[in-house]
């Protein structure tokens, strides 16, 4: 099967949409009324957070790019759909995707102005422009505008990033500072956010009470922490009493994503606190580019150190799952490969974003990626996966809108019918795993 944007049947491949999407961005038809409809854009993990969720499919979460400088020449449009033209599963008027008709054209990154922002507001020629998909606006949740007890807007403690709790903990990484040295990474804007996107200080009770609202309302399973670099490295210091007030408190799925430790053998009492996931972003596998890309990076921890610690977290500690997360697209595709490998081999599963030229970030003028170089990292990362057998798309509820996930790749690939044992052990173990999960959260 040739992988495009359509299926032989004629119907929108809601895989290859998502991908596209991250490469092109969307701009808004003047039909949208996205303060009524949508989530509001909140600029933080790393500035991936920027753009405006959109669900493809039935459950194809995704944050798609709006405001950066090259979403100006994307072919892809957001209409509002009129009420006669159909009903969304909510039962809300739905919107809908549409895609200019003359080819894309690449070339034109190169005469467009880099300063310039969105969002890209127009009015689409629908002579000219052929209907993609229908697709779903996530209404903004109310817990949003709700207070903590101690006074703060909890979309500023943390925020769904499709179906999960994202949240950042703890000082601004200390790459941006304290006293503004130049070594954060290139691709990242986290400096800028925290404060003005979200809160600076947090407190575990603000974390905890968000974390109920959004499990009472979005029904969320699963809150990801994230951090930046600490001089101290010590990062078990920082999260302990957070992740025990948590655990104890709700036990939902926890997520960690911050530096190597400074004692590897702190992940022993991460998994003991009840941490079911730790991810750690070496983004680039060439050592040359990782200490161009990331110099606080490369002086703090080094790329052998990343690696040492998803190996160790992988194979001595045995989270229920490891990540390893590269950014496609800052590196030749195929070092991209042989990181997905090098992940894969150790027991890991990769996490591959696209990767996006943000507003205010050093790289923030950069082209983005073409979808023709990226399909066939994803159909790579997918093949990989399968064939080691990881546990992929088990944990319940756990829609990602910042990366293809990797059971979504399935859709990139010429046989998607392919592994079908692997595929319905995997169906069945995410059955089982729910019924578990659904017996012990205690929210």
């Amino acid at each position: 099967m040739t992988v495009g944007l359509f299926t032989p049947d004629g119907k929108c491949n809601p895989a290859y949409l998502k991908l596209d999407l991250y490469c092109k961005g969307l701009k808004i038809d003047a039909s949208c009324d996205l303060d009524e409809d949508a989530r509001q854009i909140i600029r933080n993990r790393a500035g991936l957070g920027s753009g405006l969720e959109v669900v493809i499919g039935a459950d194809m979460y995704t944050n798609v790019p709006v405001v950066e400088w090259w979403v100006g020449n994307s072919p892809y449009w957001l209409v509002k759909a009129a009420p006669e033209e159909g009903q969304s599963p909510a039962g809300t008027v739905p919107y809908q995707i549409w895609r200019e008709r003359e080819p894309f054209d690449y070339s034109a990154y190169d005469s467009m102005e880099t300063a310039k922002r969105g969002p890209w507001v127009g009015t689409l020629d629908r002579a000219n422009a052929e209907l993609v998909d229908t697709v779903t606006i996530p209404e903004e949740p109310k817990w949003y505008k709700q207070r903590t007890s101690s006074g703060k807007l909890m979309q500023r403690i943390g925020c769904l990033q499709g179906t999960y709790l994202g949240v950042y903990w703890g000082p601004r990484c200390q790459n941006w500072g304290p006293n503004g040295e130049n070594e954060y990474c290139k691709f990242c804007t986290e400096g800028q956010n925290l404060g003005s996107q979200e809160e600076a200080e947090k407190s575990i009770q603000d974390v905890l009470e968000t974390a109920i609202a959004a499990r009472k309302e979005s029904k969320i399973t699963f809150v990801h922490v994230n951090t930046g670099f600490l001089d101290s490295n010590d990062y078990l210091g920082l999260f302990e009493p957070l992740f025990e007030k948590l655990k104890s408190q709700t036990n939902l799925l926890l997520g960690l994503q911050a530096p190597p430790d400074a004692n590897f053998e702190n992940y022993r009492r991460f998994k003991q606190l009840g941490v079911n996931n730790v991810s750690l972003c070496f983004e680039v596998i060439d050592a040359d580019l990782f200490v161009e890309i990331g110099p606080g990076k490369a002086r703090r921890a080094g790329l052998q150190r990343y690696l040492d610690a998803i190996d160790f977290c992988a194979n001595e500690v045995g989270f229920d799952t490891v990540n390893g997360e590269i950014i496609a697209g800052l590196e030749p595709l195929e070092s991209s490969m042989r990181a997905i490998d090098w992940i894969v081999d150790h027991g890991a599963i990769p996490t591959v974003c696209v990767f996006r030229p943000v507003v205010g970030a050093a790289y923030g003028k950069r082209k983005p990626p073409r979808v023709e170089d990226m399909l066939p990292v994803f159909q790579h990362f997918y093949r990989r996966c399968m064939e080691k057998g990881l546990p992929i798309g088990i944990a319940p509820n756990v829609k990602v809108s910042l990366i293809m996930l990797p059971e979504e790749c399935r859709g990139l690939m010429p046989n998607p019918n392919a592994w079908p044992i692997k595929r319905a052990a995997l169906w069945f173990a995410a059955k089982a795993f729910k019924a578990v999960f659904n017996t012990r959260v205690r929210v």
